[in-house]
């Protein structure tokens, strides 16, 4: 049976009317140029920028005569120096949720969702940082804690296309088929032009064993982002189904030009090519996922044994099962 899998949207926060007048310059510059390099992949240094942002923005900064420096945060002003009283810029929930994203970027799950821990402190209507949080906690095994942090997004900003979109992908890969299906209607009703939403709606029409449609969604996913490699999966797997061997290898063959370790991709080919009784062909495929992921041994066995009797019998049946 073919090999796919869930594709999660994050968002960045980037600039806005949010931001108070009393925010200090300096942090709010270091703000943007940390999202600047965020945005250009330049994770370590956009960690370094937002996290001077974060820095300046908490800062007290009060001398000892009770005059306040130049950098000091406008929301000091305020606040008694013998009080002990904490006092933080809501801009601070921000520069955290940018950090998050980048420190997710590097893989360091726990650390981002610290920082989005942080900023849900600060400010807890931030339905970004819920968004966000939840992914992380999805990519840490968390799934439970996933959908409490989509839920929430979701009751503060019931208008959150990438939560809704987020949420359905989940429930598809929990079996809730219906009630995916809604969220990611309902995702798409609100930002028709979110490839993800597409592709994840198309697993679900898969699930449903409506190859057409899905087949549609993933082509709709790739028309507005043609470098999603996880909607030409997506097709090649429909295209399986639906014995369409040709058109599924080429589908494959442009899922592992744009990302060459994406090994459900050698999985799903080399049982295109096994049923096309071409085995070298296919042994290459699996010997290149096993490399990849050592743990998927017993799996493939299991999935090369099943297209083996596909191929010797007639008619023959389609390889989509529960993945």
């Amino acid at each position: 049976m073919p090999c796919y899998r869930i594709v999660f949207l994050l968002a960045i926060f980037l600039f806005g009317a949010q931001v108070s007048a009393q925010t200090p310059r300096a942090a709010l510059e270091h703000f943007k140029e940390g999202n600047k390099k965020l945005e250009r992949g330049d994770l370590a240094g956009a960690i370094e920028e937002l996290s001077r942002a974060i820095e300046i923005s908490s800062r007290l900064d009060v001398d000892r005569s009770g005059t306040h420096k130049a950098m000091a945060n406008g929301f000091a002003i305020s606040a008694d120096n013998h009080s002990g009283v904490t006092v933080i810029d809501p801009f601070t929930a921000y520069a955290y949720t940018s950090r998050g994203l980048a420190r997710y970027g590097q893989g360091d799950w726990e650390g981002a969702i610290l920082d989005w821990d942080r900023a849900i402190t600060i400010n807890p209507g931030f339905a970004v940082a819920y968004l966000d949080r939840g992914s992380a906690r999805y990519a840490k095994g968390d799934k439970a804690g996933s959908l409490s942090d989509w839920n929430r997004a979701l009751s503060i900003d019931p208008r959150m296309p990438s939560a809704y979109s987020n949420r359905g992908a989940l429930r598809q890969q929990m079996g809730e088929t219906d009630q995916a299906l809604i969220d990611l209607n309902k995702a798409i009703a609100l930002d028709d032009r979110s490839a993800r939403a597409y592709c994840n709606r198309g697993f679900v029409w898969i699930d449903k064993r409506d190859w057409q449609r899905a087949i549609s969604d993933f082509e709709s996913a790739i028309r507005l982002e043609p470098r999603m490699a996880w909607a030409y999966q997506g097709r090649g797997t429909a295209r399986m189904d639906l014995n369409e061997l040709e058109a599924a290898i080429v589908d494959f063959n442009r899922v592992l030009e744009l990302d060459p370790e994406l090994v459900n991709a050698y999985m799903n080919r080399g049982l295109a090519l096994l049923l096309q009784s071409k085995d070298e062909e296919a042994r290459k495929d699996f010997a290149r996922a096993r490399a990849i992921r050592p743990g998927i041994k017993d799996e493939l066995a299991t999935r090369i044994k099943l297209a083996e009797e596909l191929r010797s019998s007639k008619p023959q049946r389609h390889l989509t099962g529960p993945d």
